[in-house]
């Protein structure tokens, strides 16, 4: 199965990364959607209705509790996949990563063309004055963090529940993924939209899908690959 990946990504040269949650979970970031044992004991609503627009004006004590218990990820590094898809750019091969992550964890891997559909906990903005914060500012702040110019309330540069997309972010994305070659799709079930619907201006020659899960792709991929991303991306293990 990598063996034929690989194959793929030699005869590829404009591939287009698109990627979900999965990715991230191999460099200890979890799923935030995924609720454990302890989050009905800290939470009266789940994290669909906390991480909503509509939730971040009418409770922002408890969006900012979550918030920096579950979004904020210190020390992450970047794993085997996002390595990868870097040094795939930087050899040329890879046109763009699109990715539904908010970690930044692809460009410290040293991606420079990242698409990032659902923005990024290391930008803040003063919604006020627009002044920029860092993530170190939210995670340290309590409560409603504010503004030191103007007291403003500092909001991640994430998009939430009930906001639209970037449209720029989007249009570039949509532009890499239609001029593709090859479609790799990794560490996500297509199952959030708008981003999951942009799959479908893929006109290239190879539709590749690396998940755990069957996804609403697989269908009409050339290959799947149900492994670890991690694993399948690396250049270590032995291309069975």
């Amino acid at each position: 199965m990598v063996k034929a990946l690989e194959d793929i990504i030699a005869k590829s040269s404009s591939i287009v990364f698109f990627g979900g949650a999965g990715v991230s979970t191999e460099s200890g970031i979890p799923d935030f959607r995924s609720v454990d044992g302890l989050y009905h004991q800290k939470y009266d609503y789940p994290p669909e209705t906390i991480l909503s627009h509509t939730f971040w004006e009418e409770n922002p004590e408890e969006f900012y509790r979550f918030y920096r218990d579950k979004l904020i990820v210190k020390d992450a590094k970047p794993n085997a996949a996002h390595l990868r898809l870097a040094k795939l750019e930087q050899q040329g091969k890879l046109r763009a990563v699109v990715t539904q992550n908010i970690d930044g964890l692809h460009q410290a891997a040293g991606s420079k063309t990242v698409y990032e559909l659902h923005g990024s906990t290391l930008r803040n903005y003063c919604t006020r004055c627009g002044k920029f914060y860092d993530v170190d500012f939210i995670a340290n702040s309590t409560g409603v963090p504010r503004c030191t110019e103007c007291g403003g309330i500092v909001k991640p540069d994430v998009v939430l529940y009930e906001e639209g997309l970037d449209e720029q972010v989007l249009s570039g994305a949509v532009d890499a993924i239609r001029h593709a070659d090859t479609l790799i799709i990794g560490g996500t079930s297509l199952v959030v939209y708008p981003a999951a619907g942009l799959i479908r201006y893929f006109r290239g020659d190879n539709l590749v899908v690396i998940n755990m899960q069957p996804t609403g792709a697989d269908a009409s991929a050339d290959l799947c690959i149900a492994k670890p991303i991690g694993q399948v991306l690396s250049e270590d293990i032995s291309l069975d």
